[in-house]
């Protein structure tokens, strides 16, 4: 199963504090990302790599990584200690991505090996490139990267006025079938603000968010996890659907057709993610 499928939360840990990696682990994250970009200084970042790899190659399949930028020269470094090393990770977080070209060199670095990519959507280009880079070969899933695309704006890291750009970015992942994963909330001692974002994530139609502390993993999880009642039902849905040999059919009150369906088999795909 594709790893991005039922990614819910994922945690990011500095690739310069290998201390973190287990306590990051130990987190009920669905994910962690090790991460080589923005919170390694250029002067750790050749450290902060061999230790991420080292990491991975123990074989624990929750740690992925984040390399820096493909037109960046620590990028190019990863993309080759990548190709040398025995084992990946299951995906690998590309920041700045622009185009589909950038994702096509890192397949031909990686060839068959090559993981599924997740490409971060931090700028005004890469927005407007965003559904042409989703439909790329080994693109797993997508990440809106609010921080950067905010800067590049002018405005504050805040829901309503990245509002318009999130759904633009929404619809290129919905076009090419992949998840979408919402950028980390940073007011980190706002819990009610954490959850009031997470929750207009998954109403915009995110499919995750990440996070920067341990202690904003629980309330995404409780946001994007489908409950035991949402499991039941979509259980439920998936008989009766069956039963009408797949022609629309009533069920609770309401018309159960394919599209209906579609959305009740991403709750029993993210229930297969969960308990595997």
């Amino acid at each position: 199963m594709n790893a991005a499928i039922g990614l819910s939360s994922m945690l990011f840990v500095p690739g310069s504090k290998p201390e973190r990696y287990g306590k990051a682990l130990a987190t009920s994250a669905d994910m962690v990302c090790i991460d080589l970009e923005d919170s390694v200084p250029e002067s750790g970042k050749a450290d902060a790599r061999t230790a991420a790899i080292a990491a991975i190659a123990e074989g624990d399949p929750r740690l992925i990584l984040r390399i820096n930028g493909m037109t960046t020269r620590a990028g190019l470094e990863d993309l080759l200690a990548l190709a040398d090393a025995a084992v990946l990770p299951a995906l690998i977080f590309v920041p700045m991505v622009e185009s589909a070209a950038q994702i096509a060199i890192i397949a031909s670095v990686l060839g068959e090996r090559t993981p599924g990519v997740v490409p971060l959507i931090e700028t005004v280009k890469g927005l407007r490139a965003a559904h042409e880079i989703a439909g790329a070969p080994c693109v797993a899933a997508m990440m809106f990267g609010g921080g950067d695309f905010a800067a590049e704006l002018g405005v504050a890291l805040a829901w309503e006025p990245l509002r318009s750009a999130r759904g633009a970015f929404v619809m290129a992942c919905a076009g090419a079938g992949i998840p979408a994963i919402d950028v980390p909330f940073i007011a980190l001692d706002d819990a009610e603000g954490l959850r009031s974002e997470t929750e207009a994530a998954k109403a915009l139609g995110f499919t995750g968010k990440a996070a920067i502390h341990p202690a904003q993993v629980d309330t995404i999880n409780a946001t994007f996890r489908p409950t035991a009642e949402q499991i039941a039902e979509a259980e439920e849905a998936q008989r009766v659907f069956d039963a009408a040999g797949g022609a629309a059919v009533r069920f609770n009150g309401r018309m159960l057709e394919a599209p209906i369906m579609r959305r009740y088999q991403r709750i029993l795909a993210m229930r297969s993610k969960q308990d595997a």
